[in-house]
């Protein structure tokens, strides 16, 4: 019991750097995680990719000029995000090409536009460091940040919610009685792009990402209606930070990857496990066919 306590709760208690990762990343899971419920259900999952590769030029801005600070990083991570989701948009609705393939194209040149931006005065520690984030030095502003971006978050699912789900479900009925249509897209892509901003101060831009969707593709083998996929995938997530940062702790290793590794570990094992996964699945199968 006590080697346990040692291994899990020390840490946390021990060390103030732990317990504000610990406190970033579970504000995080609680606003990010609800969100990419409703980018997998919307089929836009690799979209939450690109956007969060979108933001990166902004940030490299703001970086450029300010160096590692969070308020000029994030009001330009802001903008690029809204420029590449905007730009994506009006070209699949003024040419023939899909929006898939639009933002593909926009989240690409934000890449490499992004690294250049931060090649020309960072280091490769930098570079890192906007790539990979710093979970681990998070400081009371970055802190505020993300619980106001959570705060904010989960008051516009609150709001929003019944309209959210309706156009998950059917957003050309919603559209047919209501307005809320396309307002409520607008809000969403805009709560995306500010969980992505909240996500790269400790995840940086390539794995914030993933800490949206893991936790939601998992708790989809566990779930079918919303409201517990939600709830699911916000508790798969904060569990994923405690054994990240655990994980980086004791190991050694880096704590962005080490979290998103144990929200992938929790993803494989509801794929075999889950009550709509793998297992259970060919059991009812196998059932069925012998009643």
């Amino acid at each position: 019991m006590h080697a346990l306590h040692d291994y899990i709760v020390a840490p946390f208690v021990e060390f103030a750097f732990m317990q504000r990762a610990l406190v970033g990343a579970l504000m995080l899971s609680a606003s990010a995680c609800p969100v990419g419920v409703f980018l997998m259900l919307r089929r836009m999952s690799l979209m939450g990719d690109a956007m969060a590769h979108a933001i990166l030029p902004g940030a490299a801005v703001g970086f450029l000029f300010y160096g590692l600070q969070i308020v000029p990083m994030t009001l330009g991570g802001l903008g690029a995000g809204v420029v590449v989701a905007l730009g994506a948009g009006a070209v699949s609705r003024l040419t023939i090409q899909k929006e898939d393939a639009s933002m593909a194209a926009f989240y690409l040149i934000s890449l490499a536009l992004g690294v250049l931006i931060v090649s020309l005065r960072g280091s490769n520690i930098d570079l890192m460091h906007v790539l990979f984030g710093t979970v681990l030095a998070l400081n009371d502003e970055a802190l505020v940040l993300i619980g106001a971006i959570a705060a904010i978050t989960l008051a516009a699912l609150v709001v929003f919610w019944r309209a959210l789900v309706a156009e998950c479900l059917d957003p050309l009925f919603l559209r047919s009685v209501s307005r809320l249509g396309p307002p409520v897209h607008f809000v969403f892509l805009a709560l995306v792009v500010l969980n992505l901003v909240g996500g790269f101060q400790a995840l940086g831009t390539l794995l914030s990402v993933g800490l949206m969707m893991l936790p939601a593709a998992a708790a989809r083998f566990w779930a079918s209606r919303v409201e517990p996929m939600c709830l699911l995938a916000a508790l798969f997530g904060a569990a994923s930070c405690i054994c990240g940062l655990l994980l980086s702790y004791h190991a050694s290793l880096p704590s962005g990857p080490a979290i998103i590794l144990s929200a992938g570990a929790i993803y494989l094992l509801s794929i075999i496990a889950g009550t709509r996964g793998v297992l259970a699945t060919r059991v009812r199968h196998i059932s069925h066919r012998t009643a």
